[in-house]
């Protein structure tokens, strides 16, 4: 979701983690990141937090998608991951956050998280109201009822809004963006391309370990 350019990547996953590359490089404050101020809440003071600003509707995100998958999928222990979607307005980015809650609160990110996009990208669904997000789960195995429940929940509803809080702390002003601990914050139009976005996560979680 572009408010600023945002270099475009292609969709091909990463074969290898960029650690090396993040510990022979130096980046640079105000160049390749910023720092956040103040400092935004983490989940768990014992993992270096990583969170991905993505929104479903976004171009960029989708093209994203499978590179940053692959990279979360080989971080190190002490390092959470987590999904963070961005609604920049409320129709309709508000309901793409609750689906993908709702998503995420019924275990089902492996199974649907990618297909969303691709029903807005591939398929040109729009997915902007419950009974076409029902159907869409519905044609990907999932019961409609359970999905509608949790898509309307009290506990998905309280996750968007908090999603909004960490975007808004993390001054968030395009998609795809990458905070890094309540502390950073890094994009693809910094880095240079989304990929290379990556690399600078890295170094960040460097420096978040060393209690920089």
């Amino acid at each position: 979701m572009d408010r600023r350019h945002f270099v475009k990547i292609a969709a091909a996953s990463l074969a290898t983690s960029p650690l090396l590359a993040a510990a022979q490089e130096r980046f640079t404050e105000g160049k390749h990141f910023v720092t956040i101020s103040p400092r935004q809440p983490t989940r768990d003071p014992k993992q270096v937090e990583v969170l991905e600003f993505f929104a479903y509707g976004c171009s960029h995100c989708n093209a994203f998608e499978p590179a940053i998958d692959a990279w979360q999928k080989k971080l190190p222990s002490d390092v959470l991951f987590r999904r963070i979607p961005v609604a920049f307005r409320e129709v309709p980015f508000v309901m793409h956050q609750k689906v993908y809650f709702a998503i995420e609160t019924l275990g089902l990110v492996e199974q649907l998280h990618r297909k969303v996009f691709a029903a807005l990208h591939a398929e040109r669904q729009r997915l902007e109201k419950a009974e076409e997000i029902a159907d869409f789960a519905a044609r990907n195995g999932v019961d409609r009822t359970r999905f509608l429940d949790a898509l309307n929940s009290f506990a998905v509803a309280t996750k968007a809004k908090q999603a909004t809080a960490l975007a808004t702390g993390y001054k968030i002003e395009g998609t795809p963006s990458i905070g890094v601990d309540g502390s950073w914050l890094t994009t693809g139009s910094m880095a240079g391309t989304n990929e290379r976005s990556l690399v600078v996560t890295e170094y960040l979680v460097g420096l978040a370990r060393r209690g920089a």
